[in-house]
Protein backbone atom coordinates (compact mmCIF):
# COMPACT_ATOMS: atom_id res chain seq x y z
CA UNK A 1 0.00 0.00 0.00
CA UNK A 2 1.16 3.39 -0.99
CA UNK A 3 2.13 6.40 1.11
CA UNK A 4 -0.78 8.70 1.78
CA UNK A 5 0.08 11.97 0.06
CA UNK A 6 1.02 14.97 2.21
CA UNK A 7 -0.34 18.35 1.26
CA UNK A 8 2.25 20.10 3.50
CA UNK A 9 6.21 20.05 2.79
CA UNK A 10 7.86 17.27 4.83
CA UNK A 11 11.77 17.98 6.49
CA UNK A 12 13.67 14.60 5.30
CA UNK A 13 17.38 13.57 4.49
CA UNK A 14 19.09 13.49 0.84
CA UNK A 15 20.75 9.96 1.01
CA UNK A 16 22.91 10.90 -2.24
CA UNK A 17 23.96 14.24 -0.91
CA UNK A 18 23.65 13.99 2.51
CA UNK A 19 21.64 17.62 2.20
CA UNK A 20 18.10 18.11 3.78
CA UNK A 21 14.92 18.21 1.54
CA UNK A 22 11.37 19.01 1.30
CA UNK A 23 8.39 16.79 0.23
CA UNK A 24 5.10 17.80 -0.76
CA UNK A 25 2.10 17.41 -3.15
CA UNK A 26 0.45 20.54 -4.46
CA UNK A 27 -3.41 21.09 -4.97
CA UNK A 28 -2.39 20.24 -9.05
CA UNK A 29 -1.68 16.73 -7.07
CA UNK A 30 2.28 17.26 -9.00
CA UNK A 31 4.90 15.63 -6.33
CA UNK A 32 7.57 18.51 -5.32
CA UNK A 33 10.50 17.86 -4.50
CA UNK A 34 13.18 20.53 -3.32
CA UNK A 35 16.92 20.77 -1.98
CA UNK A 36 17.66 23.10 0.75
CA UNK A 37 20.72 24.64 1.30
CA UNK A 38 23.14 23.81 3.83
CA UNK A 39 23.33 20.02 5.05
CA UNK A 40 20.98 18.00 7.48
CA UNK A 41 19.58 19.02 10.41
CA UNK A 42 21.97 22.10 9.80
CA UNK A 43 20.50 25.70 10.99
CA UNK A 44 21.18 26.69 7.47
CA UNK A 45 18.43 24.47 6.00
CA UNK A 46 16.10 24.61 8.85
CA UNK A 47 15.88 28.22 8.39
CA UNK A 48 15.33 27.47 4.68
CA UNK A 49 12.69 24.99 5.33
CA UNK A 50 10.80 26.76 8.12
CA UNK A 51 11.19 29.85 4.97
CA UNK A 52 9.23 27.07 2.84
CA UNK A 53 6.96 26.40 5.29
CA UNK A 54 5.61 30.07 5.51
CA UNK A 55 5.55 30.61 1.59
CA UNK A 56 3.77 27.65 1.50
CA UNK A 57 0.99 28.45 3.99
CA UNK A 58 0.69 31.54 2.07
CA UNK A 59 0.17 29.56 -1.12
CA UNK A 60 -0.90 26.16 -0.69
CA UNK A 61 -0.44 25.86 -4.84
CA UNK A 62 3.26 26.84 -4.68
CA UNK A 63 5.29 25.77 -7.36
CA UNK A 64 8.67 27.04 -9.24
CA UNK A 65 8.22 28.55 -12.25
CA UNK A 66 11.41 27.00 -13.26
CA UNK A 67 9.64 23.75 -12.57
CA UNK A 68 8.70 21.58 -15.13
CA UNK A 69 5.51 22.57 -17.81
CA UNK A 70 3.07 22.84 -15.86
CA UNK A 71 -0.49 22.60 -17.75
CA UNK A 72 -3.64 24.84 -18.11
CA UNK A 73 -5.69 22.04 -16.79
CA UNK A 74 -3.35 22.03 -13.29
CA UNK A 75 -3.69 25.87 -13.24
CA UNK A 76 -6.88 25.46 -13.67
CA UNK A 77 -7.92 22.57 -10.75
CA UNK A 78 -5.47 24.48 -8.39
CA UNK A 79 -7.77 28.01 -8.64
CA UNK A 80 -10.59 25.54 -8.55
CA UNK A 81 -9.35 24.49 -5.02
CA UNK A 82 -8.76 28.30 -4.30
CA UNK A 83 -12.06 29.62 -5.36
CA UNK A 84 -13.54 27.23 -3.07
CA UNK A 85 -12.05 28.24 -0.02
CA UNK A 86 -12.09 31.82 -1.02
CA UNK A 87 -15.48 32.65 -2.08
CA UNK A 88 -17.53 32.49 0.65
CA UNK A 89 -20.25 34.37 2.82
CA UNK A 90 -19.76 34.82 6.29
CA UNK A 91 -21.67 32.12 7.29
CA UNK A 92 -19.51 29.85 5.35
CA UNK A 93 -21.64 29.14 2.49
CA UNK A 94 -19.98 29.07 -1.16
CA UNK A 95 -21.07 32.04 -3.07
CA UNK A 96 -22.36 32.41 -6.54
CA UNK A 97 -19.14 33.04 -7.93
CA UNK A 98 -17.93 29.50 -7.45
CA UNK A 99 -20.51 28.59 -10.06
CA UNK A 100 -19.27 30.60 -12.54
CA UNK A 101 -15.47 29.95 -11.85
CA UNK A 102 -16.57 26.77 -12.47
CA UNK A 103 -18.52 27.11 -15.97
CA UNK A 104 -15.52 29.13 -17.54
CA UNK A 105 -12.99 26.84 -15.78
CA UNK A 106 -15.22 23.95 -18.09
CA UNK A 107 -14.50 25.69 -21.32
CA UNK A 108 -11.50 26.52 -20.96
CA UNK A 109 -10.13 22.66 -19.87
CA UNK A 110 -11.70 21.47 -23.16
CA UNK A 111 -9.95 23.59 -25.73
CA UNK A 112 -6.77 24.53 -23.87
CA UNK A 113 -6.20 21.71 -20.74
CA UNK A 114 -3.84 19.46 -22.08
CA UNK A 115 -1.54 22.40 -23.17
CA UNK A 116 1.32 23.76 -21.10
CA UNK A 117 -0.26 27.08 -19.53
CA UNK A 118 2.88 28.87 -20.77
CA UNK A 119 1.53 28.23 -24.19
CA UNK A 120 -1.86 30.00 -23.01
CA UNK A 121 -1.43 33.54 -24.86
CA UNK A 122 -3.92 36.16 -26.70
CA UNK A 123 -5.45 33.93 -29.55
CA UNK A 124 -5.79 31.28 -26.95
CA UNK A 125 -8.24 33.58 -25.10
CA UNK A 126 -9.93 34.71 -28.15
CA UNK A 127 -11.04 31.20 -28.85
CA UNK A 128 -12.54 31.37 -25.33
CA UNK A 129 -14.31 34.16 -25.54
CA UNK A 130 -15.67 32.87 -29.46
CA UNK A 131 -16.83 29.76 -27.38
CA UNK A 132 -18.60 31.77 -25.14
CA UNK A 133 -20.46 34.16 -28.03
CA UNK A 134 -21.49 30.25 -29.73
CA UNK A 135 -23.32 29.64 -26.30
CA UNK A 136 -25.76 32.77 -27.22
CA UNK A 137 -24.35 34.53 -24.13
CA UNK A 138 -24.85 38.16 -23.77
CA UNK A 139 -21.98 40.56 -24.54
CA UNK A 140 -21.67 41.50 -20.86
CA UNK A 141 -21.64 38.09 -19.51
CA UNK A 142 -18.96 36.99 -22.45
CA UNK A 143 -16.87 40.07 -20.85
CA UNK A 144 -17.58 38.88 -17.51
CA UNK A 145 -16.26 35.48 -18.01
CA UNK A 146 -13.10 36.47 -19.69
CA UNK A 147 -12.32 38.95 -17.03
CA UNK A 148 -12.61 35.73 -15.05
CA UNK A 149 -9.98 33.77 -17.02
CA UNK A 150 -7.80 36.70 -16.55
CA UNK A 151 -8.36 36.51 -12.95
CA UNK A 152 -7.10 33.18 -13.11
CA UNK A 153 -4.25 33.04 -14.48
CA UNK A 154 -3.43 36.62 -12.91
CA UNK A 155 -3.78 34.37 -9.50
CA UNK A 156 -1.35 31.65 -10.68
CA UNK A 157 1.48 34.55 -11.30
CA UNK A 158 1.33 35.46 -7.85
CA UNK A 159 1.63 32.17 -6.87
CA UNK A 160 4.33 31.61 -9.12
CA UNK A 161 2.77 29.04 -11.33
CA UNK A 162 3.48 30.68 -13.86
CA UNK A 163 6.20 33.62 -15.54
CA UNK A 164 4.34 36.91 -14.93
CA UNK A 165 4.43 37.41 -19.12
CA UNK A 166 1.46 35.20 -19.88
CA UNK A 167 -1.00 37.60 -17.53
CA UNK A 168 0.48 40.43 -19.32
CA UNK A 169 0.00 39.27 -22.58
CA UNK A 170 -3.65 38.26 -21.89
CA UNK A 171 -4.61 41.55 -20.60
CA UNK A 172 -4.05 42.84 -24.29
CA UNK A 173 -7.40 41.38 -25.20
CA UNK A 174 -10.14 44.22 -24.75
CA UNK A 175 -13.60 43.80 -24.00
CA UNK A 176 -16.56 43.29 -26.48
CA UNK A 177 -18.12 46.68 -27.38
CA UNK A 178 -21.50 47.36 -27.90
CA UNK A 179 -22.59 47.16 -31.52
CA UNK A 180 -19.25 45.87 -32.38
CA UNK A 181 -19.43 42.30 -31.90
CA UNK A 182 -21.68 39.55 -32.71
CA UNK A 183 -22.67 38.84 -29.09
CA UNK A 184 -26.34 39.61 -28.35
CA UNK A 185 -26.97 42.91 -26.45
CA UNK A 186 -29.14 42.55 -23.09
CA UNK A 187 -32.00 45.54 -22.55
CA UNK A 188 -31.43 47.25 -19.10
CA UNK A 189 -33.55 46.57 -16.08
CA UNK A 190 -36.80 48.38 -15.84
CA UNK A 191 -39.10 48.39 -12.99
CA UNK A 192 -41.92 46.05 -13.37
CA UNK A 193 -45.66 46.78 -12.85
CA UNK A 194 -47.58 46.56 -10.11
CA UNK A 195 -50.33 45.08 -12.19
CA UNK A 196 -48.24 42.69 -13.31
CA UNK A 197 -47.06 41.74 -9.56
CA UNK A 198 -50.29 41.78 -8.40
CA UNK A 199 -51.46 39.05 -11.06
CA UNK A 200 -49.33 36.24 -10.04
CA UNK A 201 -49.37 37.02 -5.95
CA UNK A 202 -52.25 34.06 -6.18
CA UNK A 203 -50.07 31.86 -7.94
CA UNK A 204 -47.38 31.30 -5.09
CA UNK A 205 -46.73 30.18 -1.20
CA UNK A 206 -47.22 32.44 1.83
CA UNK A 207 -43.54 32.10 1.82
CA UNK A 208 -42.62 33.65 -1.67
CA UNK A 209 -45.37 36.40 -1.27
CA UNK A 210 -44.48 37.75 1.67
CA UNK A 211 -40.52 37.66 0.17
CA UNK A 212 -42.24 39.57 -2.42
CA UNK A 213 -44.28 42.09 -0.73
CA UNK A 214 -40.91 42.94 1.36
CA UNK A 215 -38.84 43.77 -1.25
CA UNK A 216 -41.75 46.12 -2.80
CA UNK A 217 -41.88 47.74 0.64
CA UNK A 218 -37.95 48.21 1.90
CA UNK A 219 -36.17 48.06 -1.61
CA UNK A 220 -33.66 45.48 -0.33
CA UNK A 221 -31.77 43.10 -2.88
CA UNK A 222 -33.45 39.45 -3.44
CA UNK A 223 -30.98 37.62 -1.17
CA UNK A 224 -31.23 40.56 1.46
CA UNK A 225 -34.47 39.36 1.96
CA UNK A 226 -34.01 36.09 1.56
CA UNK A 227 -31.45 36.19 4.66
CA UNK A 228 -33.53 37.80 7.13
CA UNK A 229 -34.02 36.44 10.38
CA UNK A 230 -35.67 37.87 13.89
CA UNK A 231 -32.47 38.36 15.57
CA UNK A 232 -30.64 40.28 12.58
CA UNK A 233 -33.55 42.91 13.02
CA UNK A 234 -33.42 45.97 15.89
CA UNK A 235 -36.82 46.26 17.42
CA UNK A 236 -36.31 48.72 19.93
CA UNK A 237 -37.52 51.91 17.73
CA UNK A 238 -40.44 52.66 15.86
CA UNK A 239 -38.62 52.33 13.09
CA UNK A 240 -36.72 48.90 12.80
CA UNK A 241 -33.67 48.30 11.25
CA UNK A 242 -32.56 45.17 9.43
CA UNK A 243 -28.50 44.66 8.91
CA UNK A 244 -27.85 41.81 6.58
CA UNK A 245 -25.13 39.20 8.11
CA UNK A 246 -24.11 38.52 4.84
CA UNK A 247 -24.70 41.31 1.31
CA UNK A 248 -23.30 41.97 -1.95
CA UNK A 249 -20.86 44.66 -0.42
CA UNK A 250 -19.83 43.05 2.97
CA UNK A 251 -16.60 41.58 1.66
CA UNK A 252 -15.59 46.10 1.20
CA UNK A 253 -16.00 45.68 4.59
CA UNK A 254 -19.38 47.55 4.14
CA UNK A 255 -22.29 47.42 6.19
CA UNK A 256 -25.65 47.62 4.79
CA UNK A 257 -28.30 48.93 6.80
CA UNK A 258 -32.49 48.40 6.05
CA UNK A 259 -34.95 50.42 7.33
CA UNK A 260 -38.65 48.75 7.87
CA UNK A 261 -41.46 50.66 8.32
CA UNK A 262 -44.55 50.49 9.81
CA UNK A 263 -46.30 48.24 6.48
CA UNK A 264 -43.31 45.84 6.37
CA UNK A 265 -43.35 45.37 10.39
CA UNK A 266 -47.00 44.24 9.98
CA UNK A 267 -45.86 41.93 7.34
CA UNK A 268 -42.60 40.23 9.19
CA UNK A 269 -44.65 39.73 12.21
CA UNK A 270 -46.64 37.22 10.36
CA UNK A 271 -43.90 34.96 10.34
CA UNK A 272 -42.50 35.39 13.00
CA UNK A 273 -41.47 32.35 15.05
CA UNK A 274 -40.48 30.95 18.73
CA UNK A 275 -37.00 30.47 17.23
CA UNK A 276 -35.79 34.20 17.07
CA UNK A 277 -32.52 32.58 14.40
CA UNK A 278 -35.55 31.18 11.87
CA UNK A 279 -35.04 32.10 8.57
CA UNK A 280 -38.82 34.08 8.18
CA UNK A 281 -39.26 32.84 4.74
CA UNK A 282 -38.61 29.52 5.13
CA UNK A 283 -39.40 26.48 2.44
CA UNK A 284 -39.97 23.70 5.13
CA UNK A 285 -42.22 25.79 6.34
CA UNK A 286 -43.78 26.36 3.54
CA UNK A 287 -43.83 22.74 2.59
CA UNK A 288 -45.62 22.21 6.08
CA UNK A 289 -47.99 24.66 5.78
CA UNK A 290 -49.04 22.75 2.19
CA UNK A 291 -49.35 19.30 3.48
CA UNK A 292 -51.13 20.58 6.77
CA UNK A 293 -53.61 22.79 4.49
CA UNK A 294 -53.75 19.70 2.18
CA UNK A 295 -55.09 17.37 4.97
CA UNK A 296 -57.30 19.68 6.31
CA UNK A 297 -59.17 20.02 3.22
CA UNK A 298 -59.18 16.47 2.40
CA UNK A 299 -62.73 15.01 1.66
CA UNK A 300 -62.14 11.50 2.36
CA UNK A 301 -61.84 10.32 5.74
CA UNK A 302 -58.00 8.59 6.62
CA UNK A 303 -58.96 4.83 7.11
CA UNK A 304 -56.31 3.02 9.51
CA UNK A 305 -55.70 0.65 6.64
CA UNK A 306 -54.73 3.63 4.67
CA UNK A 307 -52.58 5.30 7.11
CA UNK A 308 -51.01 2.17 7.75
CA UNK A 309 -50.44 1.49 3.78
CA UNK A 310 -48.72 5.34 3.49
CA UNK A 311 -46.30 4.50 6.52
CA UNK A 312 -45.05 1.17 5.01
CA UNK A 313 -44.21 2.85 1.60
CA UNK A 314 -42.48 5.96 3.63
CA UNK A 315 -40.04 3.19 5.03
CA UNK A 316 -36.31 3.51 3.60
CA UNK A 317 -37.31 6.43 1.70
CA UNK A 318 -36.08 10.10 1.81
CA UNK A 319 -36.44 13.14 -0.97
CA UNK A 320 -33.37 13.43 -2.64
CA UNK A 321 -33.15 17.18 -2.00
CA UNK A 322 -35.52 17.90 0.79
CA UNK A 323 -36.98 21.74 1.67
CA UNK A 324 -33.90 24.08 2.25
CA UNK A 325 -34.13 25.83 5.81
CA UNK A 326 -34.45 29.15 3.41
CA UNK A 327 -34.62 30.38 -0.23
CA UNK A 328 -31.72 31.20 -2.08
CA UNK A 329 -31.98 34.07 -4.71
CA UNK A 330 -32.13 31.05 -7.87
CA UNK A 331 -34.74 29.18 -5.71
CA UNK A 332 -36.76 32.59 -5.55
CA UNK A 333 -36.48 33.35 -9.46
CA UNK A 334 -37.63 30.10 -9.90
CA UNK A 335 -40.58 30.56 -7.98
CA UNK A 336 -41.28 33.86 -9.38
CA UNK A 337 -40.71 32.85 -12.99
CA UNK A 338 -43.41 29.55 -12.60
CA UNK A 339 -46.22 31.79 -11.37
CA UNK A 340 -45.49 34.30 -13.76
CA UNK A 341 -46.43 31.40 -16.42
CA UNK A 342 -49.55 30.10 -14.04
CA UNK A 343 -50.40 33.75 -14.07
CA UNK A 344 -50.70 34.48 -17.68
CA UNK A 345 -50.11 31.41 -19.65
CA UNK A 346 -49.94 31.76 -23.53
CA UNK A 347 -53.41 31.69 -25.38
CA UNK A 348 -55.02 30.53 -28.68
CA UNK A 349 -52.61 27.58 -30.31
CA UNK A 350 -49.29 28.73 -28.30
CA UNK A 351 -51.70 27.37 -24.89
CA UNK A 352 -50.53 23.84 -23.54
CA UNK A 353 -53.76 21.46 -23.74
CA UNK A 354 -55.68 19.70 -20.69
CA UNK A 355 -53.19 16.90 -19.60
CA UNK A 356 -50.48 17.26 -21.69
CA UNK A 357 -46.85 17.59 -20.29
CA UNK A 358 -44.64 20.42 -20.68
CA UNK A 359 -42.12 18.21 -22.99
CA UNK A 360 -45.02 17.05 -25.48
CA UNK A 361 -46.80 20.67 -25.35
CA UNK A 362 -42.98 21.82 -26.42
CA UNK A 363 -42.44 19.31 -29.33
CA UNK A 364 -45.56 19.42 -30.37
CA UNK A 365 -45.32 23.57 -31.15
CA UNK A 366 -43.28 24.65 -34.58
CA UNK A 367 -39.78 26.43 -34.56
CA UNK A 368 -42.01 29.80 -35.13
CA UNK A 369 -44.38 28.89 -32.31
CA UNK A 370 -41.53 28.45 -29.42
CA UNK A 371 -40.50 31.76 -30.72
CA UNK A 372 -43.71 33.18 -29.87
CA UNK A 373 -44.05 31.55 -26.43
CA UNK A 374 -40.51 32.86 -26.02
CA UNK A 375 -41.65 36.24 -26.61
CA UNK A 376 -44.50 35.73 -24.95
CA UNK A 377 -42.62 35.21 -21.72
CA UNK A 378 -39.94 38.03 -22.28
CA UNK A 379 -43.05 40.44 -21.86
CA UNK A 380 -45.08 38.70 -19.00
CA UNK A 381 -42.04 38.20 -17.16
CA UNK A 382 -40.64 39.62 -14.18
CA UNK A 383 -37.31 38.75 -11.60
CA UNK A 384 -36.94 39.66 -7.94
CA UNK A 385 -34.40 42.57 -8.64
CA UNK A 386 -37.05 44.39 -10.83
CA UNK A 387 -38.93 44.89 -7.76
CA UNK A 388 -35.58 47.07 -6.28
CA UNK A 389 -36.08 49.08 -9.32
CA UNK A 390 -39.62 49.77 -8.84
CA UNK A 391 -39.07 51.25 -5.41
CA UNK A 392 -35.65 53.45 -6.14
CA UNK A 393 -38.19 54.83 -9.23
CA UNK A 394 -40.89 55.71 -7.04
CA UNK A 395 -38.70 56.94 -3.95
CA UNK A 396 -36.85 58.88 -6.01
CA UNK A 397 -40.30 60.71 -7.94
CA UNK A 398 -41.59 61.43 -4.25
CA UNK A 399 -38.71 62.03 -1.95
CA UNK A 400 -35.77 62.51 -4.69
CA UNK A 401 -32.37 61.26 -5.49
CA UNK A 402 -31.12 61.60 -2.28
CA UNK A 403 -33.45 59.29 -0.27
CA UNK A 404 -33.18 56.71 -3.24
CA UNK A 405 -29.68 56.65 -2.69
CA UNK A 406 -29.87 56.21 1.54
CA UNK A 407 -32.57 53.73 0.84
CA UNK A 408 -30.39 51.54 -1.43
CA UNK A 409 -27.31 51.45 0.28
CA UNK A 410 -25.78 52.64 -2.64
CA UNK A 411 -22.35 54.73 -1.77
CA UNK A 412 -22.62 56.87 -4.95
CA UNK A 413 -25.73 58.55 -6.27
CA UNK A 414 -24.78 57.66 -10.11
CA UNK A 415 -25.50 53.95 -9.06
CA UNK A 416 -28.58 54.80 -7.35
CA UNK A 417 -29.43 56.30 -10.95
CA UNK A 418 -29.17 52.95 -12.49
CA UNK A 419 -31.88 51.82 -10.33
CA UNK A 420 -34.12 55.01 -10.42
CA UNK A 421 -35.86 55.83 -13.64
CA UNK A 422 -35.99 59.37 -14.37
CA UNK A 423 -39.82 61.52 -13.86
CA UNK A 424 -40.43 61.57 -17.48
CA UNK A 425 -43.56 62.69 -16.52
CA UNK A 426 -41.92 65.93 -14.89
CA UNK A 427 -40.00 66.41 -17.85
CA UNK A 428 -43.13 66.27 -19.98
CA UNK A 429 -44.53 69.24 -17.82
CA UNK A 430 -41.55 71.07 -17.96
CA UNK A 431 -41.36 70.46 -21.62
CA UNK A 432 -44.43 72.07 -22.37
CA UNK A 433 -43.83 75.09 -20.34
CA UNK A 434 -40.41 76.32 -22.17
CA UNK A 435 -40.70 74.34 -25.12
Amino acid sequence: MSNPRKPTPSYLFHKQTGRARAVWTDQTGTRRDKLLPGAYDSAESRTAFAKLQLEYEAAPAMTSVTARGITVAEVLLAYVGHAESHYRGPDGEPTDENRHIKTVVRFVRELYGAIPAAEFGPLALKAVRQKFVEQKWSRKSVNARVERVRRIFKWAVAEELIPPVIFQALTAVSGLQRGRSPARETESIKPVEDALVDAMLLHVNRHVRGLIEFQRLTGCRPGEACRIRRCDIDTNDSVWVYKPTAHKTAWKGKTRVIVIGPRAQALLREYFTSDTSDFLFSPVRAVAEFRADRAANRKTPKYPSHVKWNESRRIGTKRKRPPAARYNRRAYLTAVLRACDRASPPVGELARRANESVAKWWSRLTSEQRAAVKAWRRAHHWHPNQLRHTFATRVRKEHGLEAAQVLLGHAKADVTQVYAERNAALATAIAAQIG
